[in-house]
């Protein structure tokens, strides 16, 4: 393993990622195979409709990081971070059963309160995973921990995808068993994870969710690196919440792929990701080199541009399958479009996480990373609002990706104003090859 990544195999950090790709890997087990129960298994709940309890779901298991997230910092400022992520998965195993007991009842009430409770899960570790390798890892070995994390995250969540929806069709006794599995799996996992100091082992826990919430954010936003890392990785989440969510409709009407098709662009994308984090690592040498963040915005603006202005026209005809698709050389722009995105989200995104983790004092980090989970969340919902605002008003979504690349450019320069380190730094990371 080249160099960069030499701290691959060790217990401080194998253990991590081995728990959180783990975790990452079950949140999109479960939440892909009830979407596939409701949207084609006939799974009911109050007598909604499909299309609401698919974006019910999806509300579920936001939800705990808005009403959680300043606790879970608090939290994981005032313990021992390998003991707590223990602990979080030993519940994930309880979580499970109930998962487990609701496919085999086919009960829509047991799946969405797994479903919500793993929600919560997620809002606990998500500060420990982020917080604790600065403790772990030296400072030139950060920028390549979090191009491994952000790698193992998007491929896990891909996986998990196409296996939830496999897992489905093979019965309940296989979806109980191979969420199970996964549970225990990480908990083994998490046992290795090494022991760290608490912190701020005096902090007061609070009852008081929003009251918490908000000097949580006040805090973090009197911080200006802080707040600028925060709002660049929130805008990251935002665009990519607007391709990923829009992605299966735009290969329906506008690339006229089936459901194959949709899934291979869903695996270029997770997998540029995965290579862009880890070569944005490889090209960092160990230094955090912020001018990669614009970078990787101005290869997002071009891919996103390219893609929606090449299919502005719908599709007509009977949808093709990944051999018919792939006979035209438009169809191959789509694709490298598509991994482009990613390539470039990977270089956009680990700076942002390194910048956030060393600009955080010490006591504070996992609050900060708590801080950056709620206006992730703010700005993923805001993503959904003006997407649906947008749709209703120019009725494609190819010129939905012109705009929001457009809208990408206004974004970046706005960070680089509110940061006059990214744009001082631009050519940086050429300078020391």
């Amino acid at each position: 393993m080249h160099a960069a990544f030499s701290f691959f195999a060790t217990r401080r950090f194998l253990p991590l990622f081995g728990t959180q790709f783990l975790g990452a890997f079950n949140d999109n087990l479960l939440k892909t195979a009830i979407v596939v129960l409701v949207s084609f298994r006939g799974l009911h709940l109050a007598g909604l409709s499909p299309a609401l309890l698919v974006n019910l779901a999806a509300g579920i298991f936001i939800l705990p990081f808005f009403l959680f997230s300043a606790s879970a910092g608090k939290v994981a400022e005032r313990f021992d971070k390998a003991r707590l992520a223990r602990l979080i998965k030993q519940v994930e195993i309880g979580i499970m059963l109930i998962a487990g007991a609701g496919f085999y009842l086919n009960s829509a009430g047991l799946l969405f309160s797994a479903l919500f409770l793993m929600g919560v899960h997620s809002t606990f570790f998500g500060p420990i995973k982020y917080s604790v390798l600065p403790q772990y890892l030296g400072e030139h070995e950060l920028v390549g921990g979090n191009g491994l994390i952000e790698m193992g995250t998007f491929l896990a969540i891909l996986i998990g995808q196409i296996g939830g929806s496999l897992m489905v069709q093979s019965g309940p006794a296989l979806s109980m068993l191979m969420l199970l599995l996964c549970a225990i799996a990480g908990y083994a996992s998490s046992r290795h994870m090494p022991a760290v100091a608490p912190t701020a082992p005096g902090l007061r826990l609070s009852a008081n969710i929003w009251r918490d919430s908000t000097e949580l954010l006040g805090r973090a936003w009197r911080m200006p690196d802080v707040r600028s890392a925060i709002m660049g990785i929130s805008w990251f989440w935002l665009m990519g919440a607007v391709y990923t969510t829009q992605l299966p409709t735009f290969t329906h009407d506008h690339l006229g792929g089936n459901a194959d098709v949709y899934t291979l662009l869903l695996a270029l994308f997770s997998i540029g990701i995965g290579l862009g984090s880890m070569l944005c690592a490889k090209l960092s040498d160990g230094e955090l080199q912020l001018g990669l963040v614009l970078l990787g915005g101005a290869g997002m603006t071009l891919a996103g541009l390219d893609l929606g202005l090449s299919r502005l026209e719908a599709w007509h005809g009977a949808l093709q399958t990944v051999p018919q698709f792939l006979h035209g050389f438009a169809a191959w722009r789509a694709l490298v479009d598509v991994g482009l995105l990613g390539f470039f989200g990977g270089f956009f995104t680990v700076p942002l996480y390194t910048w956030l983790q060393t600009a955080s004092p010490a006591e504070f980090r996992s609050q900060a990373i708590a801080a950056n989970n709620i206006v992730n969340g703010c700005y993923m919902v805001l993503s959904a609002l003006a997407a649906a605002l947008l749709l209703l008003v120019f009725h494609t979504i190819a010129l939905l990706f012109v705009i929001a690349s457009i809208a990408n450019v206004v974004a970046l320069g706005h960070l680089a104003w509110r940061a006059p380190r990214l744009w001082r730094d631009r050519f940086a990371w050429i300078a020391r090859r």
